[in-house]
């Protein structure tokens, strides 16, 4: 009977240890670890890269958030006090639609 309970917790660490050594491999090299990142043809490191290049997609939606903001400001002013025509709601699912695009990437 101890036989098999030893048995039992041999093969019980051992699936533990190749399930940790998987997870490990396929997690592959943190993120931060200078040799895991990879360099363009150019020189230039990819992980930079692609931060330069979100940082000046979410200056552009920024901006274009603001002014569709400005949009919907202008279209409920200009309506009666209780009453929003269905653009302005579509309106607020776009805006809403952008800053989640942008929180995204802010992020990452």
């Amino acid at each position: 009977m101890k036989a098999w309970i030893l048995c039992c917790a041999l093969a019980v660490t051992m699936i533990g240890t190749a399930w940790m050594a998987f997870a490990q491999a396929a997690s592959g090299p943190p993120a931060n670890d200078p040799q895991s990142d990879v360099k363009l043809p150019n020189g230039k490191s990819q992980r930079d890269e692609i931060l330069k290049s979100e940082r000046e997609q979410n200056l552009k939606d920024a901006a274009q958030l603001v002014d569709m903001a400005k949009d919907l400001q202008q279209e409920i002013e200009k309506n009666e006090a209780y009453v929003l025509p269905l653009s302005a709601v579509k309106k607020t699912d776009e805006i809403e639609k952008l800053a989640k695009r942008i929180r995204t990437r802010l992020r990452h």
